[in-house]
Order: structure tokens, then C-alpha cells, then sequence
């Protein structure tokens, strides 16, 4: 059975050889050809990678990266299909779910929402579970630096809490939909926010969500 993880890196590779390499991605700066060798360098090259998140090695990777970019793209995309090399710890399935089912989630939407005719996925039920399930985990670090209180909703009424604080504002929305804001996508997420005007344009204002 497919998991989420690998559904997501298919999806992705399928939707950065339509779009070609020149074409638009909602993370800033980066084209098509850009956004491949980003996945391309977190799975294969983890010395550079580290620069994500390592402020000394941020040079390292921006160089690294833009070898890559500079290799055909052709071969960008067979490597995202192939997958991690085989000593890689994404290949283990249970850290390639953790790992990486957001991680391509997301940048499937880059992709797709930086064309001006998308439309919402309808993802399914298990997906949008498995979706919430990390972001329970996961809205503290990324709500860290909001300028209000944050919380998200889910239709069913499940809750999450992604900064505690005054004023409070409740982000309504599916699953991916609270993914994707949550992750810096604020333009192009399908949410509604609840709470205070003033607290409301604070939120819409701050660059400051996601990592």
C-alpha cells in the first residue's frame, strides 16, 4: 500500500514535469527548477542540507543547491521519483512518513497554487487526518512567532493550540488548508479567521509563520 509520503513525492515529480522548469512556485525567489533541487539536495546531500537550519552552513547550501539546479532537469525529477539513496534514513518508512509527508505536501501546493486557475484539492479523509495529526505536533514551533494568539479548527471541531497569547484569533479550515497557512501560505490558504479586527490584520500582516 502507498503511503501518504510517497503519494505526495509522485504527485509533486508529476506536477514539476508539466510545469516545466521556468515556471512560478509560491516560495519566494524560487522557480520550478528551484523547488527540485531543494528536495533533491534534502534527500541526497544531508552535509549542505543542515544549512536549513545550521546559519553557518547556509552558504554551503545555497551553493550546493545551485549546482543542482544548474543539472538538467530532466534528471531532478528521476531523482525525486527514485527516491533517497539506498544508506539514506529516508527509506525507512516510518521516518519517510514523518519526514516528508508535509514536506511534499506543501510543495505540491507551491506548485500547484502558483498558477492562476488552481482550485482546493479534496484530499481524503485519511490523508487530512494524518495531516492534522502533525499539526497538532507541529503548531507550536511553527505558530511560535505570530503576533496574536493562534488557534486552529478543523470542521469536526478539533482544536490546536499555536501560540498562546492576547488577542486570539481561530483559523478555521480543512486539514491542508490549516497546513498551508500555517506554513507561510496565508495568500493562498482556504481558511476563515474569527477575533478581534485590529488582531486579524496583525495576523494578515506578519511574515513571520512557518519555518
Amino acid at each position: 500500500m502507498s503511503t501518504h509520503a510517497k503519494r505526495e513525492r509522485l504527485l509533486l515529480a508529476d506536477l514539476l514535469e508539466a510545469a516545466g522548469p521556468d515556471a512560478p512556485t509560491l516560495c519566494e525567489g524560487w522557480l520550478t527548477r528551484d523547488l527540485a533541487a531543494h528536495v533533491v539536495v534534502r534527500e541526497r546531500r544531508p552535509d549542505a542540507a543542515a544549512g536549513s537550519v545550521v546559519p553557518p552552513l547556509k552558504a554551503r547550501l545555497d551553493r550546493v543547491q545551485a549546482e543542482f539546479a544548474d543539472k538538467p532537469y530532466e534528471e531532478l525529477i528521476r531523482l525525486i521519483r527514485t527516491g533517497p539513496p539506498r544508506m539514506s534514513p529516508f527509506t525507512i518508512k516510518q521516518v519517510d512518513e514523518g519526514a516528508n509527508t508535509v514536506e511534499f505536501y506543501v510543495h505540491t501546493e507551491d506548485v500547484r497554487r502558483a498558477q492562476p486557475d488552481w482550485s482546493p484539492r479534496e484530499l481524503d479523509p485519511v490523508f487530512s487526518d494524518a495531516l492534522w495529526s502533525r499539526l497538532e505536533k507541529s503548531a507550536r514551533l511553527l505558530g511560535r512567532k505570530a503576533p496574536v494568539g493562534l488557534v486552529l479548527r478543523r470542521p469536526n471541531g478539533q482544536t490546536a493550540v499555536a501560540h498562546r497569547g492576547t488577542p486570539v484569533v481561530t483559523v478555521s479550515g480543512e486539514p491542508g488548508e490549516l497546513t498551508m497557512f500555517l506554513f507561510g501560505r496565508q495568500d493562498t490558504a482556504k481558511v476563515d479567521l474569527e477575533g478581534e479586527p485590529d488582531a486579524i490584520e496583525r495576523l494578515h500582516q506578519a511574515k513571520q509563520l512557518g519555518i
